[in-house]
């Protein structure tokens, strides 16, 4: 099957507008959401929350069930890994004015709409516009499950 990684869909609400921060991948560029590997002694939502905050600095609640999972191949060397991701909704309260990796990815708010036509993974895509599709009011009910 491949290996695990755990990411956040960082999320606000703008005048009951739901709005997603996308960071850019380190080698490619593209635009995609905080994620990392599993950590020893870490719950999965609690790895998503510390990608969240060391790739952007973001400070928020992470749900403890995840949204659903994508596909993302990974390189180690010469090697090709394929990874599952699972992928917790975060609702984001703020952002630190320093974090680990500032400074080596770029990061954007915008719409859910325009969050799923940037990111460059199709099963991402999906997942991001069904979370828009369910959310609004229920947002805060994912961050209790």
């Amino acid at each position: 099957m491949g290996k695990k990684q755990f990411a956040a869909l960082p999320f606000r609400l703008d005048n009951s507008e739901l709005h997603v921060m996308l960071i850019t991948t380190r080698r490619k560029r593209r635009w995609s959401v905080p994620k990392g590997s599993p950590m020893r002694d870490k719950q999965p939502h609690h790895t998503a929350e510390l990608e969240a905050y060391e790739e952007a600095g973001l400070i928020g609640v992470v749900a403890k069930r995840a949204l659903g999972s994508f596909k993302h191949r990974k390189r180690k060397g010469e090697r090709k890994r394929t990874m599952n991701v699972a992928v917790f909704p975060m609702k984001v309260h703020g952002q630190e004015r320093w974090w680990p990796e500032k400074g080596e990815r770029e990061a954007i708010w915008v719409s859910a709409e325009t969050a799923a036509r940037l990111v460059h993974k199709a099963q991402l895509r999906r997942l991001i516009s069904r979370f828009a599709a369910r959310t609004g009011r229920s947002a805060s009910t994912l961050l209790t499950g």
